[in-house]
């Protein structure tokens, strides 16, 4: 009987002894614990076993003891690997490090908080950022001038000429609206669009005359293509593709500055080059004319033309320059067909747009004298263009250029076996330019005064396409371009320009053209 309170009195000791062994256990290291842990297990069963031995616990307590210790040790463990889950764990990092990933945050932060115009509470949205407006609008007038022995047109248009006026002196009030829009797509792909004034019909002016009795005025679309080029991949290549302006180092000999292209061109420039003496460019390209469905009822072949240009600047010095460029265009199937006998088939063959100048022959047969026309001559062009820009004292340069053009296509045995003519070649022109003062009109008090010469021959190149003011347009002509240029304001400017030409040869032809504009670019 006394030894009930003894074994009760022994109870809190053995459990002391383990918890003073666990505590033993729970100090050991990482390492060693599940093998400590295991020890203090043996232990603690064998103590509980010799005192069941020796009479000092009963066996069915000690049972029940040991159950409820593992129980309370499994409930522990569960808390424990609850507690381990919310637990975040941090690795830790040293200051170096800590304070390169802070001064990282804030750069990005930085940077995005400028381009987004955090704060700012007159930010505009970032895409804005990707579109650019520019526009132009001129107002002018113009006097053409005829002179009294000019042959009277009919006779002009009985060789097919688009000629309607040789005699009559001509005064007009003319206008020029332009508006484009370049958006950026992408890194390496910019879009662009124009509208422009003038006749749809007519690819060398965008003037409109004014006075249609109130009438509203064409807006056409005049450019539209996309512009790609890689900052990784051939950064040296640049694609434009659709309606593209000029991609062409050139004049208005060849070229009339309005002209935009309808195709392809691909453009090397080296974007390293900008910073040596010699810097080379080219461009080839391949536009389509006039599409053509050919049919029983249509023989005529669609036009076109692919060209190819090579050229150098070179650059010594900040005040001087000089480049030079050396270009192929190859045009393919305008010329003329005549048709068979009764036939009209070849009615297509005609150009879409002509000015004037050029050879041309009568397509009907038999004849018809209100034609139609097609040119009698082929053209495959060899242009070499130069220019040099010398600053005499900043801002004021000295711009000097020369362009040649030689129309190696032209073979007189083929053009008589075309049209039945026998006509010497008419198949080269230049043109030279000299000018003082600004190259562009900026600033108020800009100013610029220039002189050129040019002689174009008849079939030197193709009329619709050369410059549209001079002579009126078209080829077979020669003379004098005198004009000056004052800057206003800040992109506002008058210019001033007298145009004196006559025809090179045939049927007398005698023009002289005075043209006065206000600009206002934006």
């Amino acid at each position: 009987m006394n030894q009930q309170p003894f074994a009760f009195a022994l109870r809190p000791g053995v459990l002391a002894a383990a918890l003073l062994i666990a505590g033993a256990a729970q100090a050991q290291t990482a390492g060693s614990e599940r093998e400590s842990l295991e020890t203090l297990r043996q232990t603690t069963l064998q103590l509980i076993e010799a005192l069941v031995q020796q009479g000092v616990l009963p066996a069915d307590k000690a049972r029940a003891l040991v159950a409820q210790a593992e129980a309370r040790a499994r409930a522990t463990v569960a808390e424990q690997q609850k507690a381990e889950q919310n637990t975040v764990r941090i690795q830790y990092v040293p200051a170096s490090v800590r304070q390169q990933i802070a001064n990282e945050v804030r750069e990005e932060v930085v940077a995005q908080a400028k381009a987004e115009r955090w704060g700012d509470v007159n930010a505009v949205p970032e895409w804005v950022d990707r579109f650019r407006f520019d526009g132009e609008i001129r107002v002018g007038y113009q006097r053409d001038m005829f002179d009294k022995t000019n042959a009277p047109e009919v006779f002009q248009q009985i060789a097919g000429q688009n000629i309607n006026n040789t005699l009559i002196d001509r005064d007009r009030e003319r206008l020029r609206a332009r508006l484009g829009l370049t958006a950026r797509v992408t890194q390496d792909v910019t879009a662009a669009l124009r509208l422009t004034t003038g006749s749809s019909s007519d690819p060398v002016s965008t003037n409109q005359t004014l006075g249609n009795y109130g009438s509203k005025y064409n807006f056409a679309l005049d450019r539209a293509y996309l512009r790609a080029r890689s900052q990784d991949v051939l950064p040296w290549l640049t694609t434009t593709a659709g309606r593209i302006p000029n991609p062409f180092f050139s004049t208005d000999l060849m070229w009339d500055d309005d002209l935009a292209f309808d195709g392809i061109a691909l453009q090397y420039e080296d974007p390293a080059a900008s910073t040596r003496e010699w810097r080379p460019f080219a461009t080839v390209g391949w536009f389509p004319l006039q599409d053509s469905e050919r049919s029983a009822s249509n023989a005529a072949r669609s036009r076109s033309l692919l060209a190819a240009q090579g050229g150098v600047e070179w650059v010594p010095s900040n005040e001087f320059r000089a480049k030079v460029g050396l270009a192929l265009y190859d045009f393919h199937n305008v010329s003329g067909v005549r048709n068979d006998f009764n036939s009209v088939t070849q009615n297509g063959t005609q150009p879409a747009f002509r000015q004037k100048g050029n050879t041309l022959f009568n397509l009907s047969n038999p004849t018809n004298f209100s034609g139609p026309f097609g040119l009698a001559a082929d053209y495959r062009v060899l242009n070499l263009t130069t220019a040099v820009d010398y600053t005499l004292f900043n801002p004021v340069h000295l711009i000097l250029g020369a362009d040649y053009v030689k129309n190696i296509g032209y073979s007189r045995a083929r053009t008589l076996a075309r049209t039945g003519l026998n006509l010497a070649p008419e198949d080269q022109g230049y043109m030279l330019r000299a000018a003082i003062g600004m190259p562009n009109m900026l600033l108020k008090g800009d100013w610029q005064l220039s002189l050129a010469y040019r002689y174009l021959e008849a079939d030197a190149v193709l009329d619709a396409f050369t410059d549209s003011d001079f002579h009126l347009g078209g080829t077979n002509n020669k003379g004098f371009i005198v004009g000056a240029q004052y800057g206003l304001s800040r992109n506002t400017w008058l210019s001033a320009r007298w145009l004196s030409s006559r025809e090179i040869s045939g049927l007398p032809l005698s023009i002289n053209s005075l043209q006065v504009n206000f600009h206002a670019r934006f």
